[in-house]
């Protein structure tokens, strides 16, 4: 069985929508059988996969973490003390979104949390603002895609264990790529405040209520810069810091806010167990499906023919971006990620890009599809939290995706925005 017919019967499976993980296996263990090798290579590979990859620990607390903010009132502080800072201006409400995704993306680390969890209160409020809902969906959702980008990240943690990359360098060259994509959302948000008249919110708090706001939400305002500061002092790697952001959020959630009781904290650890368990089950069968690919010389040969038709790495990048945004529209981000990682990589590392910058630029892409149909999970989302149908939702977002996709040129023909910071702290 050749790598073709691996692919091939991939494709089958997933056209047939049996679901993602088990269609690795299967093509896997087709392959294995039809070529000879032991069918015991499926278990061992993908048991060793997650067992002796430390930085998918990190995977799990992240996910906790996300869970406890949403099933406490942490994420509505968060916005409340936004607002105080940039929320009297016209469309204020509007900067207030994406600086409290910013915020919030330093400690969920994924697009749907940031979505679900504090884009439900954001659209909310600029509802009752007087936004319309062009406005509040639009923009809730394009500020979610910078979760993933800025530290802490499950999707780049992902990617740094397949393609076999420093997760903390990584996590590092995201911040600068995550406030070039907010200042390009609040450069559209400036142009449609004036164009478009967005409301000014007229706050009624006095300064000792605002003061009184600012050190509430304090204990849990501190936790982002404490998260993405650690990381550039080196003080604790991605897994350790989930595990000091899962402690530190249970404690302020129990004894702070006196907000976490027993019933949600179970809550917030069964949500983490279910998402978990899909999420691990994916990577553990993608592990064997990489190493049938790799076995096949698929990746090798894919290689060879692109590096034929052209050995510039700016065309190249060119030439997966395409590919990914294509993939983005009917892939679920981890899945591509999965799926995507070991066949472009080694041909961009041998053209010569850095494989954190590869990083940044595959998951930049896939959070893109996030929002484009018809898979398009932010989308589905923010259908299900809004009660907006689908086909509307996606009208709202085509607007937003420009500052997106800037972002995405930028941030893949100036690789120095990913790699600057990370070569600051640790060298070349």
């Amino acid at each position: 069985m050749s790598g073709i017919l691996l692919l091939l019967c991939f494709g089958i499976l997933l056209l047939l929508k049996v679901p993602l993980g088990v269609s690795f296996v299967i093509s896997s263990a087709l392959y294995l059988l039809l070529n000879g090798l032991p069918i015991t290579c499926v278990a061992q590979r993908m048991v060793n996969s997650i067992s002796y990859s430390f930085p998918l620990l990190a995977v799990p607390l992240f996910i906790f973490l996300g869970s406890l903010m949403n099933t406490t009132q942490l994420t509505r502080r968060i916005f409340d003390a936004a607002k105080l800072f940039v929320g009297s201006v016209r469309g204020g409400l509007a900067y207030v979104n994406v600086l409290a995704s910013l915020i919030f993306s330093g400690i969920s680390g994924a697009a749907l949390a940031d979505v679900g969890g504090l884009g439900n209160i954001e659209m909310k409020a600029m509802r009752d603002e007087g936004y319309s809902d062009e406005a509040s969906v639009g923009i809730t959702l394009a500020s979610g895609t910078i979760g993933p980008i800025f530290p802490p990240s499950i999707p780049l943690i992902i990617y740094a264990a397949v393609a076999e990359v420093s997760g903390v360098r990584l996590l590092i060259a995201g911040v600068i790529p995550g406030i070039l994509i907010a200042a390009f959302l609040c450069v559209l948000i400036a142009f449609f405040a004036k164009r478009k008249n967005y409301p000014v919110h007229i706050s009624t708090s006095s300064s000792r209520e605002k003061w009184k706001t600012i050190k509430e939400t304090l204990p849990i305002l501190i936790l982002p810069p404490f998260l993405v500061g650690s990381l550039l002092m080196g003080w604790f790697g991605p897994t350790e810091i989930g595990a000091v952001a899962c402690v530190y959020t249970i404690l302020i959630s129990r004894f702070v806010y006196r907000e976490l009781s027993l019933q949600k904290f179970w809550l917030a650890v069964k949500e983490a167990i279910r998402s978990t368990a899909l999420i691990m089950f994916t990577v553990a069968s993608a592990s064997i499906f990489a190493w049938c690919l790799t076995v096949a010389q698929v990746p090798q040969n894919l290689t060879s023919l692109m590096l034929s038709v052209s050995q510039n790495p700016i065309v190249l990048l060119l030439f997966t971006n395409l590919l990914l945004l294509a993939i983005g529209t009917f892939m679920e981000s981890i899945s591509a990620i999965l799926v995507i990682t070991p066949l472009v990589t080694p041909m961009l590392v041998r053209a010569g890009v850095d494989p954190v910058h590869i990083g940044i630029v595959i998951v930049l892409n896939l959070m893109i599809g996030l929002l484009t149909p018809p898979v398009g999970m932010s989308l589905y989302m923010g259908s299900i939290v809004t009660g907006i149908p689908f086909e509307r939702i996606t009208k709202y977002i085509v607007p937003w995706l420009l500052p997106l996709l800037l972002s995405l040129l930028v941030v893949t023909f100036i690789p120095q925005l990913s790699l600057w910071l990370p070569s600051l702290i640790f060298g070349k």
